[in-house]
């Protein structure tokens, strides 16, 4: 039995009347003859889940609910018993992870009226289905986030056992956890989690690649880990001549995952990736962090290039470390992170640390639903939903549009106030524009990063202090849509497009009318052709008069204010009764 699932044994055997005690002895009764794919007790999973919840820090009822989170679904168990023996918090929270439910099937008659055709179960499109598991996640982030933490546990574990499938299953699987489950959790701030189910899809998303890694790499993780623990004590011994003491030296190794994306960018030429390896030095204090950084430059060059403060300019994700690269004993490359153990928690767990530390402070309980709301990116997220409006048509757009906008790889671009915004990586200065305000998207005419004049179609890289440059009375050009890279971005410049087509088709509309009257010359004549005019109460915007060349008649050309062809043709009528009009026709202008 994992560690995890063995401390949740161990705290049922020493408090069985707790919550999460007893939590244990119903789940136990429920999943009691069920098995797993693998053949073990289906038990096993309902314990190791609540366990990992446990491990992240979250309250009784988060892991009460993460050991009956398959109850309800899986063994018949009525919610009502649930609420009845846990109470509404855990009743609801379980709730929230069935619903996030299975992909379902539906029976669809066949065409051909057999009687196989007719049985065999249809699934819904991929896509729909896939579409509207991802609207109901976002549902669940918005109403509660501890349903997430939920979902996140159990799917951990279920990769953890994936091998027990079969292959088509393992693939979808894999593939579903590395795009949204990993991608999810490290938009949390819960990067070792992040990190772990990447490593878990990884084999199975790319086998030969993960061979190769582990031939690849096995000496070479094996003689860094050996070099860093050769000079951890001198770290030590430098940290504390200067009154620095550590609270721990890790030494950890880059994952699989990591770093077979960083090989893609390198030309799969492993002999450039120096940090195979790193280490991370915790400490007590804020203070300490840049103490620890500047004793440690002191003692070995720094590269240059190589220093990253995370601390006063976190990650879009909340993470927060100090990084830096130098030159160690023998000449090597030593890659090291610097932070306090509260970062730390937060790095490994994010929102789910952060929610507990701020529980402890404030001495008072926070809601998943509050804490939800005190998320800013998960708010977007919502409300991003409620006004996409592809969504229900078109499920594959929704699902591409998601992934782009919330779980992708992020970038943070930087207002020259300081200001940092979120992007996806790949972002242009129009995607910055419209995320800091639709007029200023609307009247961009250019940008400048870092200082120096660019196209408004130039990918932005993190840490850009990027300036919109506008103009009043610009408007969006379709070009636009070609690089434009979020849907906020892209919906904004689409309105506005529409806007501007409205009104170019509002200045194409005629706006008066002419009227072409040959005419016999007399005294009056003018007179009464304007009276016929007023009398239709049109009125007259101008009145001229030439003779036609060569002719004993003249041409008469007035504009009047009317579009109304009804009533302009009935005017029309009335003239040719005049004397001395011999012919009357009009156009729209």
């Amino acid at each position: 039995m994992h560690a995890r699932a063995a401390a949740i044994k161990e705290l049922y055997k020493k408090e069985p009347d707790s919550m999460i005690g007893r939590a244990y002895a119903f789940a136990e009764k429920a999943h009691a003859g069920q098995k797993r794919k693998s053949g073990e007790p289906y038990f096993n999973h309902s314990i190791a889940t609540g366990g990992i919840l446990r491990s992240w820090h979250l309250d009784d009822a988060t892991v009460a609910a993460g050991i009956l989170h398959d109850t309800v679904e899986d063994t018949g168990v009525p919610l009502e018993t649930i609420k009845k023996e846990f109470g509404e918090e855990v009743a609801f929270l379980v709730d929230g992870v069935t619903k996030l439910g299975h992909i379902k099937y539906r029976e669809i008659p066949a065409r051909d009226g057999s009687a196989a055709a007719k049985k065999e179960p249809i699934r819904q499109s991929m896509e729909e289905a896939r579409a509207e598991n991802l609207r109901k996640m976002v549902l669940a982030l918005s109403q509660d986030l501890r349903v997430v933490f939920i979902k996140l546990a159990d799917r951990l574990h279920n990769m953890q056992t994936l091998s027990a499938l079969p292959p088509a299953k393992q693939k979808r699987i894999a593939l579903e956890t590395d795009e949204i489950y990993a991608s999810l959790a490290y938009r949390l701030g819960m990067h070792n989690v992040s990190g772990e189910l990447q490593d878990l899809a990884f084999p199975y998303l790319h086998p030969r690649e993960y061979e190769w890694l582990l031939s690849a790499t096995k000496e070479r993780y094996a003689e860094r880990a050996k070099y860093l623990e050769k000079i951890k004590p001198q770290i030590k011994k430098i940290l504390e001549d200067h009154d620095i003491k550590p609270l721990d030296i890790e030494i950890r190794a880059k994952r699989y995952s990591s770093l077979y994306k960083k090989l893609l960018k390198r030309d799969m030429d492993i002999e450039r990736v120096h940090d195979l390896v790193a280490m991370r030095i915790i400490v007590k204090t804020l203070p300490e962090c840049y103490a620890a950084l500047g004793v440690i430059h002191e003692a070995w060059p720094p590269l240059p290039r190589r220093i990253k403060d995370y601390i006063a300019m976190p990650k879009p994700n909340a993470y927060r470390s100090l990084h830096t690269t130098v030159i160690g004993p023998d000449g090597k490359r030593v890659e090291i992170q610097i932070r306090t153990k509260e970062m730390h928690d937060e790095n490994e767990y994010g929102v789910a640390a952060h929610w507990l530390y701020k529980q402890k402070q404030e001495g008072a309980a926070i809601s998943g639903k509050k804490l939800a709301q005190e998320i800013a990116w998960v708010q977007q997220l919502k409300n991003w939903q409620e006004r996409f409006t592809g969504n229900a048509d078109d499920p594959e757009e929704f699902i591409r549009a998601m992934k782009i906008d919330f779980f992708t790889d992020r970038i943070f671009a930087v207002t020259p106030r300081g200001d940092v915004i979120d992007l996806p990586a790949g972002s242009t200065p129009i995607d910055f524009a419209y995320h800091v305000h639709s007029e200023i998207g609307n009247s961009a005419t250019g940008a400048k990063v870092n200082g120096v004049m660019s196209t408004l179609d130039h990918p932005l890289k993190s840490g850009d202090v990027v300036e919109i440059l506008a103009q009043k009375g610009k408007k969006p050009s379709e070009d636009w849509l070609r690089f434009a890279k979020t849907t906020i971005a892209r919906d904004h410049i689409r309105l506005a497009l529409r806007k501007k087509n409205v009104f170019a088709r509002m200045l194409s509309l005629p706006s008066h009318a002419e009227l072409k009257i040959t005419v016999e010359d007399r005294v009056g004549l003018i007179k009464d052709i304007s009276g016929s005019i007023a009398e239709m109460h049109i009125g007259i915007m101008s009145f001229h008069t030439e003779p036609a060349a060569g002719k004993r008649f003249h041409i008469t050309k007035v504009d009047i204010q009317s579009t109304d062809k009804k009533k302009i043709e009935k005017l029309v009528a009335k003239l040719r009764d005049i004397k001395g009009v011999r012919d009357v026709g009009y156009r729209l202008i």
